[in-house]
């Protein structure tokens, strides 16, 4: 297995990219950010992730451990396979991480080959490996949460803000009333 390869990238930086470490080209394919900051003929670190199949050996580059860490915990979840775990990635840690924290399924929906049950199973799964105290509330599956919400859009709020508001609400806020009041007092109305 490697982990970690030291080397000259090769003359071109299309994905999959070769770096050239003693004399032997490696094809690691590395997240699409990652292509613009490379030169052909620098010398690169990629912490690497060798993914074994039936017919092929591929390997996954990235230049931080904290990107190597998610794309591993992406792998964990099922239906998750690499290059879909790698387009997640290639949207940043902290921005996946907040996303994982706010349950926020349509920032998952916009990336690539991800739809609303992957999304939502990528956030369920996460949620707890990535430290979350907080209960996990998707929208998608509350009744109550999901009258607040069409209450608050029909007064005009943006899904996402809303989105963040419920994150703020107090606990002992238990009907879609009181949900609705304490929304309307984080979002200045």
């Amino acid at each position: 297995m490697i982990g970690r390869l030291t080397g000259i990238i090769d003359g071109h930086t299309k994905n999959p990219l070769i770096i050239d470490v003693g004399g032997v080209g490696y094809v690691v394919s590395v997240p699409k950010r990652y292509l613009a900051s490379i030169q052909p003929g620098t010398t690169h670190t990629l912490h690497i992730h060798t993914h074994v199949r039936d017919d092929a050996i591929d390997l996954y580059g990235f230049a931080a451990p904290a990107e190597l860490t998610l794309f591993n915990l992406l792998l964990t979840v099922s239906g998750i396979g690499p290059r879909t775990a790698l387009y997640v990635v290639d949207c940043g840690v902290a921005a996946v991480e907040s996303a994982v924290q706010r349950s926020d399924v349509d920032f998952f929906t916009t990336i690539p080959r991800l739809g609303t049950k992957n999304a939502q199973k990528i956030i369920i799964e996460l949620k707890s490996k990535l430290g979350s105290s907080r209960a996990l509330d998707l929208s998608d599956s509350s009744g109550e949460t999901k009258e607040v919400i069409d209450a608050l859009l029909s007064m005009g709020f943006d899904k996402h803000e809303i989105r963040k508001t419920l994150e703020k609400l107090d606990p002992a806020a238990v009907s879609v009333e009181q949900k609705i009041r304490q929304s309307l007092k984080f979002l200045g109305k």
